[in-house]
């Protein structure tokens, strides 16, 4: 089994795979873990806390799966952080809130039990763990218009952290997105993020960057790679340290073909690996965590509309995320849910050729929401509030397509605006841009009617867009989308900009485009599972030895997005949960598990 292991020793170093003679075709363990995202090692390290041997087995040659790609924000009301600052609430605000936006896609059960666990998550990972996070003090609910929502304190973010304290693990942590990174070194939300955009107007921001710079740049020397992690690499890396020191068997390169079984129960799992089958046999239970389905092409068809209508999905989520567990989950009798109201977490995607011929994809989140930015369909009108939640973003964009039309849109600025702020791929001052308009990624033109033009927009519809956006931009108003009158709104506006954080003119040529097309961050509609995180069969009884989370279980926000964090904070707290159920061991799953071996023994 030493082989297959890449669990790390004192110093962080991933024991290096053995020969192929050397590989055994079997293994045990008390928890087999499939899939490294912050749903997957929560449930390993967890479960390792409580004294488990657990194993975790990932897909590809480096842990962290979409987490690693993310902003590491976890919303979590009445978290150990708000509480201690005083700013704690009743549970009957949140679940307001959520009433509102999820309507009849409420599940009570199941909301009542994230409530009630999430706070004990973070406390658990706060005080037994290198896991740290930073309270959203400042970071509002999406919709700040319904009743229930918060200008912050519901949001926790991962803590920056050292990858040096990783040791050889580092090398096996998921880097981010490229094109989200300036020349691979990440961009933490809040303070960073206002630095970098500032660097070029104030001294003491110049000054930080140039700090951040200089040590990137002693990283990328040293160990190829940036060291300071931030965002959803910085929570991976926390979990991964935490792994590691409770001797959880990391093994990359091991994906998940079938689930072993014992009469309806699962006891384990038949991983592919570069030397051949292994056949894992997990005591205590299987946890199913391998991302969702955002690039599994039959089951995008047959749940995303806009798919089945003509147009493609590109999510920005790895693309080895392809629906295994959902799979795996359903060949032992589970279901995955066809009732959210969208099957997948939207976000606006920009398609960025890379050098190898490849596209990468760009999520939008942060730039719609600056001053001096719409967002247009080919009639050259806007549809939506460009600096709203993302995931409205899409839905909006899908709304306005006709029927039998690929879905599509532009974001729209000018110079003034490319250059403060930075256009998706795109960096502000005073990183060059000059291979973005080469390759085509970025469109470029004199004046908003040729732009149009050569984005294939109604010169005419834009030119009167524009020009009616700036005449209400002039004075910080917005008559047909409202930007700026939301606390969410406002916080991702530029606070120094005057009278309307959100809004300005847009009338420094050259003028720029970059066309955006339906994205996600991943998907919603996942396995079915109880408020235990225990996978259920067609008649909604637990499948005994087999739990789901993060992106495999079904999201308990009934397809809706209704603020930051809504799917790492449930997958970490389930992932938390499941791990308690199985080393707290389902009484009722085992007296059905004995009875039916007794059943059978006593026909033979």
């Amino acid at each position: 089994m030493r082989a297959m292991d890449a669990r790390s020793d004192d110093d962080g170093r991933a024991d290096k795979a053995a020969p192929r003679a050397e590989t055994p075709r079997h293994a045990q363990c008390d928890v087999l873990v499939i899939g490294s995202g912050a749903g997957g090692l929560a449930a390993a390290v967890a479960a390792a806390h409580h004294g488990l041997d657990v194993i975790v087995a990932e897909k590809t040659e480096t842990f962290g799966g979409t987490t690693a790609f993310s902003g590491g924000w976890l919303w979590v009301p009445n978290a150990p952080h708000a509480v201690a600052a005083n700013k704690g609430e009743n549970p009957e605000g949140p679940r307001t809130y959520l009433r509102h936006i999820l309507g009849n896609r409420y599940d009570a059960g199941m909301i009542d039990a994230y409530l009630e666990a999430a706070p004990r998550m973070l406390d658990f990972f706060e005080k037994n763990t290198a896991v740290h996070f930073l309270p959203g003090s400042a970071m509002p609910d999406f919709h700040g218009n319904l009743p229930g929502a918060a200008k912050g304190w519901r949001s926790v973010v991962a803590a920056p952290y050292d990858g040096r304290a990783l040791g050889g693990l580092a090398g096996r942590l998921r880097q981010p997105i490229p094109e989200t990174t300036l020349l691979g070194m990440g961009i933490g939300s809040g303070v960073d993020m206002r630095m970098f955009l500032t660097a070029t107007r104030s001294l003491r921001a110049f000054a930080y960057v140039t700090g951040r710079v200089l040590k990137h740049a002693r990283d990328l020397v040293f160990h190829r790679r940036a060291m300071q992690l931030v965002n959803g690499n910085a929570l991976v890396g926390r979990l991964l340290r935490s792994a590691a020191d409770r001797r959880v068997r990391l093994w990359p390169n091991a994906g998940a073909h079938d689930l072993l079984r014992d009469g309806p129960r699962v006891t384990g799992a038949v991983l592919k690996t570069p030397d051949g089958p292994v056949h894992v046999v997990a005591k205590r239970g299987v946890v199913l965590a391998t991302g969702g389905f955002p690039n599994d092409a039959d089951r995008l068809q047959a749940l995303l509309p806009h798919v089945q209508e003509g147009t493609p999905h590109y999510s920005a989520a790895p693309v080895t995320n392809s629906g295994d567990g959902l799979r795996l989950a359903e060949s032992a009798g589970g279901r995955v849910s066809r009732t959210m109201t969208d099957a997948a977490a939207y976000a606006p995607v920009s398609l960025v050729p890379r050098p190898d011929g490849s596209l990468g994809r760009f999520p939008h989140l942060i730039e719609r929401g600056k001053p001096g930015i719409i967002a247009v369909m080919a009639s050259g009108r806007r549809f939506a509030d460009e600096g709203g939640p993302y995931h409205d973003y899409v839905r909006e964009m899908i709304a306005a397509t006709a029927p039998g039309t690929p879905a599509v849109s532009w974001l729209v600025c000018d110079r003034h605006f490319l250059r403060r702020y930075g256009l998706g791929a795109v960096k502000p001052a005073p990183v060059p841009f000059g291979r973005w308009l080469r390759n085509g990624y970025l469109i470029e033109a004199p004046t908003i009617a040729e732009l149009a033009k050569r984005c294939g927009i109604d010169s005419v519809g834009l030119v009167a867009t524009v020009e009616a956006f700036n005449r209400n931009a002039a004075r910080g108003e917005d008559p047909d989308f409202h930007r700026g009158t939301t606390p969410y709104q406002r916080a991702q506006g530029d606070p120094d900009h005057r009278p309307n954080p959100c809004l300005a003119p847009i009338v420094k040529a050259p003028f720029y485009a970059v066309k955006i097309v339906p994205g996600s961050l991943g998907t919603f509609a996942g396995i079915e599972t109880d408020a235990r995180a225990r996978v259920l069969d067609g008649a909604g009884r637990p499948v005994p030895g087999l739990y789901a989370t993060g992106n495999d279980m079904n999201s308990i926000m009934g397809g809706h997005y209704p603020s930051g964090g809504i799917t790492l904070g449930p997958a970490m707290t389930f992932g938390f949960l499941a791990a308690e159920t199985i080393a707290a061991g389902d009484v009722a799953q085992e007296a059905r598990h004995e009875g039916e071996q007794d059943a059978v023994q006593s026909q033979s």
